[in-house]
């Protein structure tokens, strides 16, 4: 399975990830089966996805705890995991990113993780008051002394990543992008591409608009969803065009026995902008549909023709 690297560090990770905020993200999410957790990550690994995401805010740190446990029961070297912090629950969740709170969350993050290492570790969120730069030049610190390989940001604006880059220690960045949430990103990515960082979305399915479930008549119920609410002003004609926009997906998920998921999946992997995606799972049938991405190969004009379908995004 192809291998990209993530930045400039020596973190390999295969193209397709799993997000984990729905493993022991009761915080997060209503219903949630602990069980399916631990299970979907080991299917996870027998499908060959060897990246999770995951983050404190994911339960509380349960998430971490969750994969800290599956871990137990593998080749440690084999599984890439990446996770995020900046909620100071010392402080009633504000955002903190100075040097003391860094540090103290590195830590938390290994014992709940039952590791001694962390592959890529991000600032969840950046604070009002913290340096960026400096930030950064602590976590290049936790990384000298292996705790962490890589180092990230996420949900930081262009101007923040520039500033978090000064001394070109940045190697990923995670932000919010899709097929219909593109045009906020393109000058992030420009600028990500010339200084060889890597580029994680999260949303890439926009919270299911993009997994075909929904039809024209579905607007309303559409709004209303936590997918709605995400893409803030999106407006009915945008919906409207992002359904017919997948209506063009299906076509071409036909012609390789695929589903629209399946297809999106393979687009975001073909797209040399993007690492890595994470699409999130539930359970294992999500977890196993999601690896069929793989098998999808989409041919130049096919990756063009879904491209054009989203081109006013």
């Amino acid at each position: 399975m192809e291998q990209v690297r993530i930045g400039k560090s020596e973190v390999y990770t295969t193209k397709l990830g799993l997000g984990t905020n729905k493993v022991g993200g009761h915080n997060l999410f209503n219903n949630l089966n602990e069980q399916d957790g631990y299970d979907l990550l080991r299917a996870a690994l027998d499908q060959g996805i060897n990246l999770w995401d995951t983050a404190y805010m994911y339960g509380l740190g349960r998430s971490e705890e969750i994969i800290g446990d599956v871990l137990q029961d593998y080749d440690r070297s084999k599984v890439i995991i990446a996770t995020k912090a900046a909620q100071d629950k010392s402080q009633d969740m504000a955002i903190n990113n100075s040097a003391a709170f860094i540090r103290q969350a590195v830590d938390d993050a290994l014992r709940r993780l039952k590791t001694d290492y962390i592959d890529i570790f991000y600032l969840h969120y950046p604070d009002e008051t913290t340096p960026k730069d400096e930030a950064i030049e602590t976590l290049d610190e936790i990384r000298k002394a292996g705790k962490i390989r890589a180092i990230g940001v996420s949900n930081f604006s262009l101007s923040q990543i520039k500033e978090a880059n000064k001394n070109g220690k940045l190697d990923i960045v995670e932000d919010q992008y899709s097929l219909v949430h593109r045009a906020p990103v393109q000058a992030e990515l420009k600028y990500l591409q010339e200084q060889n960082i890597s580029f994680v979305p999260f949303f890439p399915l926009a919270s299911g608009l993009l997994t075909g479930k929904y039809g024209l008549a579905d607007w309303d119920k559409f709004k209303n969803t936590d997918g709605g609410q995400m893409l803030g002003d999106f407006s009915q004609d945008q919906y409207e065009q992002a359904i017919r926009g997948i209506d063009g997906v299906r076509q071409i998920a036909d012609q390789h026995q695929a589903t629209v998921t399946q297809t999106v999946l393979a687009w975001y992997m073909a797209n040399p902008a993007i690492s890595v995606v994470i699409p999130g799972a539930r359970n294992v049938k999500q977890v196993e549909s999601n690896a069929g991405a793989l098998q999808v190969k989409l041919s130049p004009d096919e990756y063009q023709q879904i491209d054009d379908l989203f081109r006013n995004f």
